[in-house]
């Protein structure tokens, strides 16, 4: 029994360190088997017990969307892109909604975000869609926020 409980304890401990649920999960099974041996119950009963826990507590994470990958948009993420937020001068628009702007000390291609009108001006950088800049005029509010 103690042997189970000093594993689950070990496994807590690296839980804590990584911040995973999968080890948290280790630890409960291994918590289970200790309260199987504490019952008396056969090895095979424990490593039963340690299993079924186990996999019953995998299966209630999947299925409370808690283990789900948190997918991160970094073309709209200032968190993850810093050039997001950034104001760049628009001196004027082409008919197809393309400029060329000075940003960082040299020449990007611009493009106007979808619904914005075209004028010169300050706009802020919504987007980056490979090495072009989303803009939208700055005093749109809207388009700062995404």
């Amino acid at each position: 029994m103690w042997i189970w409980l000093g594993l689950a304890a070990l496994a807590l401990i690296g839980e804590l360190a990584t911040g995973t649920f999968y080890l948290l999960l280790v630890a409960l099974g291994l918590a289970a088997g200790g309260v199987a041996a504490w019952l008396l119950a056969g090895l095979e009963w424990q490593l039963v017990a340690c299993g079924v826990v186990l996999l019953l507590g995998l299966l209630v994470l999947r299925k409370t969307r808690v283990l789900k990958k948190r997918e991160v948009d970094a073309s709209r993420n200032a968190d993850v892109n810093l050039d997001i937020g950034q104001t760049v001068k628009v001196e004027a628009w082409s008919q197809d909604g393309n400029a060329r702007v000075w940003y960082r000390g040299a020449h990007w291609q611009a493009e106007l975000a979808e619904g914005q009108p075209a004028h010169g001006g300050e706009h802020i950088i919504t987007e980056m869609r490979g090495t072009r800049l989303v803009l939208t005029p700055k005093g749109d509010a809207t388009g700062a926020t995404r």
